[in-house]
């Protein structure tokens, strides 16, 4: 594994591997070792991030590395330097990068120009980090995911819904998504993913009906912020006591962060499942530490 581009480009057995390391990286927080000595490793992020950032700089840090962080008006990359010379810049002078922007090819092309592992910290079509962070969770909280349903309430075909579907599709969870039938995935995804376990509905009550899990994200995913009318088309999709009251006994609930309370779930239902939230979001730091272990050189 030289890189993490994606959920799609991962094993079954890679995705178990990384959330192992996690697991052990988080018991053993603070005498885990130096695997980062004397390395630097840059994050570049074109999209504002809290948690994002925060874990990655202290995950290398803890690794005994360096990270140093450049938004794009930090670098020519915001004046309109092409990413691949970027890229072999970089390569030349750090040892790995971290990105957080909007074009998945972006990504794609830094880890082949620059040569250097290079880690997706979010684009507009894969949350990679996110999901390893929520399966270690689901982990922690329910024991694992074999024979449970996964309920994803939302946007059918964001970068965490993407995610999601992959993760369904290499790990053989069942995975229910709820979503407007403007913002459902196409069929032609849907084709190439082929996967039979992940099921898409415009009801949520069908999806939430006994799931283990209840996941949700913003209505508008960063960067649509300025289309207020696609919010209208989530009337009803909201995580509430209503929509739980269908789901298994014993279910968690699941929200990446940052939560509008009163759109896409409630105030009640944030605080009754804050201590899981919080945990999910802590969980970063130690997933994305995986991450960084299994790629460094």
């Amino acid at each position: 594994m030289n890189h993490l581009l994606s959920i799609e480009q991962l094993s079954a057995k890679e995705i178990v591997s990384l959330l192992e390391s996690a697991a052990h990286l988080k018991r053993q927080r603070g005498r885990d070792g130096k695997p980062l000595d004397g390395q630097t490793w840059a994050l570049i992020f074109t999209k504002s991030s809290t948690r994002t950032r925060v874990s990655f700089e202290v995950g290398i840090r803890e690794l005994g590395g360096f990270p140093m962080f450049l938004s794009k008006n930090d670098i020519q990359l915001g004046r309109g330097e092409p990413i691949k010379d970027t890229a072999r810049v970089l390569g030349r002078m750090v040892h790995g990068t971290i990105i957080r922007t909007f074009a998945q090819q972006d990504v794609v092309d830094f880890s082949e120009y620059s040569g250097i592992p290079t880690i997706n910290a979010l684009t507009d079509d894969e949350h990679p980090c996110q999901i390893l962070a929520d399966l270690l969770t689901i982990n922690e909280k329910l024991g694992g995911w074999e024979g449970k349903k996964i309920a994803f309430i939302g946007d059918g075909f964001s970068n965490m819904t993407r995610s999601w579907m992959w993760a369904a599709k290499r790990l053989g969870f069942e995975l229910a998504i709820a979503s407007p039938v403007t913002c459902q995935p196409p069929a032609e995804f849907l084709t190439e993913l082929n996967a039979p376990n992940v099921t898409v509905t415009t009801d949520p009550a069908t999806a939430a009906k006994n799931a283990d899990v209840i996941n949700t994200d913003v209505w508008l995913s960063m960067g649509q912020e300025d289309q207020k009318d696609k919010e209208l088309e989530f009337a009803g999709f909201q995580v509430n006591a209503g929509l739980l009251a269908a789901a298994a006994p014993g279910h968690i609930v699941l929200h990446c962060l940052p939560a509008y309370r009163g759109k896409e779930i409630s105030e009640e239902v944030l605080e009754l499942h804050a201590n899981t939230i919080f945990q999910q979001a802590e969980n970063r730091l130690h997933a994305q530490k995986a991450v960084l272990v299994a790629i460094a050189r």
